[in-house]
């Protein structure tokens, strides 16, 4: 079992940053790959942004590329979003998910666990 953990949510003002934490526990494993999706209400969960094992490999939704950035730290099993230039359509709650198979896609389906979400608000 994997365990995630997710922080860094809150309310910010349109324009302003916020960074994301997830925090992978449970189990020892290596070359997964992780990501970020959101979901806002009333929508379909979609996909932000993924990064490979080693961190060479990274893939973003056209909505968030040149504004967010994801990375990693495999010494700490953490994930982060940084997200610059915020806008109130970024609003949704923020999920961190782990592909076992270490593959860097947007398919929400493909992905082997999921952390309970943050919930980032972008007012206007």
């Amino acid at each position: 079992q994997v365990q995630l953990v997710e922080s860094g949510g809150g309310l910010v003002q349109a324009g302003g940053s916020l960074r994301l934490s997830c925090a992978a526990s449970g189990r020892a494993f290596s070359n997964y790959a992780m990501a970020w999706f959101r979901q806002a209400p009333g929508k379909e969960r979609e996909f932000v942004a993924a990064i490979s094992w080693v961190g060479i490999r990274t893939h973003y939704a056209d909505s968030v590329k040149g504004r967010f950035t994801i990375s990693r730290d495999n010494a700490k099993n953490t994930v982060y979003l940084q997200m610059n230039s915020l806008k109130p359509e970024d609003t949704a709650v923020y999920f961190c998910a782990v592909d076992l198979g270490g593959a860097v896609r947007p398919d929400k389906y493909e992905y082997d666990y999921w952390g309970q979400g943050t919930q980032v608000t972008v007012s206007s």
